[in-house]
């Protein structure tokens, strides 16, 4: 059936004219390798009677290095069996060495509660393991029984950061006996939240240097272009990679679609979301399983909103498709996985929360409403779908956005483009001397057996760093070793991932109001960055596209955070409308060059959310507006900016206008198009021309062999005037 619809996709006249390109990516048969001789035979038989009786090339050779000794990085696809080859050298070490501890580390806590479930099949008939899941949900009383018992720990970087490094002393028998520590979603830890962990790391190490153990690191990863440096740079030691898959993958075809012009005067295509939900449906219909990604929550809930109208039309039964993304409760993420696994739902909509490897069963197409902005972004979710037989199908519906069109009408970019390298710089100042300030709670600093006059931390000679806190009253030396000296507990005024850790729980009344009960009912929690911009008061919330009109912000220091919302029947959600702007407060650092001023320097970041739009579902036009009042949010960070010479912009052959609308647009981490490129998520590069299918004219971005990228910060002016950073598109020529 899937054949068929595809068949009539690129038959079709009205859908047909809309792929711009379509590849076959073909089957690959497996490559196999007994079961080295070497693996306890409890094991084997375990393994065995999973049906798993040889391995596959890369799980080989990836048991190889870990036997000698090596850290180990695995870079294969999706579902390609990464699990095993950490898994394997992992459940030896513990039925031979009944003392070894390990620790694995996954980036949600559903990663970990995944890979618990699927440890637990193998390890019924080995009663020698012991596993648990260690994180904010475990309760008090267990937390004790998993210190004392386990053998196999399975947490996350903000639990060990927060809640086990500095506990070491109740972590002794751990930091003793580490034999293995498991990093999986290894890409997953970039940039910020990368270089933090890699932090996490050197304290660990740190820690386990003090107990006398020596880990041995594993890692998996998703693919990306330097998965053995990124491992290096995140514990800080050399990293063997395995990278050639062995697994076996079926047909798949890759479909590239952009959504008919409704306006060529103006260039105006149909709303992407509407295609996404009308090829999602197209596929549902017809009992097909189907993963559809969203570029963010609020894009989440229309497209599941559209799906699920369009399903129930035919089958009469919507509930075969669920929503999955950040904000839900815990129960409801785990119903819609066990629901995916057992086959009960065949549809879902998520955000990137499930580009992850979450086990969600088999799905046939992954239909990605936008492009996610990496290369390596777009074939972790079009993995998603696909069997190790048969024939899956990915389709990217392009929006509107600059990139978007570049990928749709440049193919051969898109399917010959490397994958993104992921960037940390755990030697970050900023993020440095947090993490000494939780390494001196959790040890004193002392002199290196070197002959320094202190340790150093990771690779970095941190006696400045530790002078500094010493002045700032935080740290105090004697007898040559630096010690804490505060009262506080500085891991807990430090977040790995966010500004701050605060998060608003979303309570219905509904049922309180209606006089049926006097209990509150959670239905969901928000982050503080994303709350002003989604429960405003009168904003509609939606949960699994179901509606919810905020009552009441709670969001002022002294109180609970808390948006009060009741159910509603409306036939339009609204989205925020705020102002933006960046002043420079501070300039740190400048770099001339012959067209441009490059610098670097402390800026203060301000929002205000002012209001919103009511859009109508289905159609999305915009039917009303409202004002909102909530104070404006500010933070003051760094960052850099490029001033251009006037004279550069002059030989430039775009209008004035047609170049600050493409300079506004320009995400800040294209610092350099001659350095290998970063992981980001850039969007809007460019200029918003009417797209090159429709109309090319001087200057468009149609010609050039990569997306339109200037080496640009959004703009960003001296204190007394925020830049605007507001679009417009440009005129028909």
């Amino acid at each position: 059936m899937l054949g068929e619809i595809l068949d009539d996709l690129l038959t079709s006249p009205s859908t047909g004219p809309c792929i711009t390109a379509l590849r076959q990516l073909p089957a690959r048969p497996p490559v196999f390798v007994p079961l080295p001789t070497s693996v306890d035979p409890r094991l084997a038989e375990a393994l065995r009677a999973r049906g798993i009786s040889q391995l596959y090339s890369h799980q080989a050779k990836a048991w190889a290095l870990i036997e000698k000794g090596q850290h180990v990085v695995v870079v294969t696809p999706t579902a390609s069996g990464k699990t095993l080859c950490y898994n394997l050298p992992v459940l030896q070490a513990l039925l031979g060495q009944p003392d070894a501890r390990v620790l694995y580390l996954f980036p949600t806590k559903a990663l970990a509660q995944d890979q618990l479930a699927e440890l637990e099949t193998i390890a019924k008939a080995l009663p020698e393991l012991r596993m648990f899941t260690y994180d904010g949900d475990t309760p008090q009383d267990a937390r004790r029984a998993v210190r004392a018992r386990a053998n196999l720990v399975l947490t996350n970087p903000d639990m060990l950061h927060s809640g086990i490094l500095p506990h070491h002393t109740k972590w002794a028998v751990l930091f003793q006996n580490l034999r293995y520590v498991v990093i999986d979603e290894l890409h997953a830890y970039r940039g910020v939240f990368g270089s933090h962990v890699a932090n996490v790391m050197r304290r660990l190490r740190r820690l386990c240097r003090h107990y006398g153990s020596a880990p041995q690191f594993i890692m998996a990863s998703a693919t990306i272009a330097n998965p053995g440096e990124l491992a290096g740079r995140i514990i800080g030691e050399s990293v063997e990679e395995v990278a050639e898959s062995g697994a076996p993958t079926g047909d798949k075809l890759f479909l590239c679609y952009n959504p008919p012009v409704v306006n060529p005067e103006l260039g105006i295509r149909a709303p992407y979301l509407g295609e996404a939900a009308r090829l999602a449906t197209r596929f549902l219909r017809e009992k097909i399983p189907t993963i559809v990604f969203a570029q963010s929550r609020l894009s989440t809930e229309v497209l599941l909103t559209a799906i699920k109208t369009g399903v129930a039309d035919k089958t009469g039964d919507a509930g075969i498709v669920r929503g999955y993304r950040g904000g839900y409760l815990p129960s409801r993420r785990r119903a819609v996985e066990q629901g995916l696994r057992a086959g009960e739902v065949l549809g879902v909509v998520s955000t990137n929360a499930l580009e992850l490897g979450v086990d969600i069963g088999h799905l046939d197409v992954a239909v990605l409403a936008g492009y996610p902005g990496t290369i390596a972004s777009l074939w972790q979710q079009s993995g998603r779908a696909g069997r190790r037989s048969g024939t899956s199908a990915a389709v990217l519906v392009a929006s509107s956005a600059p990139l978007d069109q570049f990928m749709v009408t440049h193919p051969e970019y898109l399917f010959g483009a490397s994958p993104e390298h992921a960037r940390v710089n755990p030697d970050n100042p900023f993020i440095l001397v947090n993490h000494l300030k939780c390494a001196a709670f959790e040890l004193p600093f002392a002199p290196s057996a070197a002959g320094q006059s202190v340790e150093s931390f990771g690779e970095v000679d941190v006696r400045r760093e530790l002078a500094a806190l010493e002045d700032e009253g935080l740290l105090h030396q004697a007898g040559g070793r630096w010690h804490w000296a505060s009262e506080t507990y500085p891991a807990d005024h430090i977040s790995l991932r966010t500004v701050t850790t605060d998060n608003f729980l979303v309570i219905d009344t509904t049922a309180r109001d209606e006089k049926q009960t006097k209990r509150r009912q959670i239905i969901a929690e928000v982050d503080w960055s994303s709350a002003f911009a989604t429960i405003y008061p009168k904003a509609i919330y939606l949960v699994e596209s179901v509606p919810y009109e905020v009552q009441e912000l709670h969001f002022r220091e002294d109180e609970e955070k808390v948006a009060y919302v009741k159910r509603v029947t409306v036939d339009y959600f609204t989205d925020a409308i705020s102002a933006k702007g960046v002043w420079i407060l501070r300039r740190l650092a400048e770099r001339e060059h012959s067209a441009y001023v490059a610098e670097q320097g402390e800026v203060l970041v301000a929002e205000k959310v002012v209001g919103f739009k009511k859009i109508k579902m289905g159609t999305l036009e915009n039917v009303g507006s409202g004002e909102v009042e909530l104070p404006q949010q500010e933070m003051q960070t760094t960052s850099a900016w490029v001033t251009i010479a006037p004279d550069a912009l002059a030989r430039i052959s775009s209008s004035r206008e047609e170049l600050i609308d493409g300079l506004r647009a320009v995400q800040p981490d294209d610092l350099s198009l001659r350095q290998p490129r970063g992981w980001h998520r850039s969007r809007r590069a460019g200029v918003r021309c009417p797209p090159a299918a429709v109309r090319a004219r001087p200057g468009h971005a149609r010609g050039l062999p990569v997306p339109l990228r200037m080496p640009l910060v959004r703009g960003t002016r001296e204190r007394g005037g925020p830049t605007s950073q507001g679009h417009r598109r440009c005129p028909p020529p």
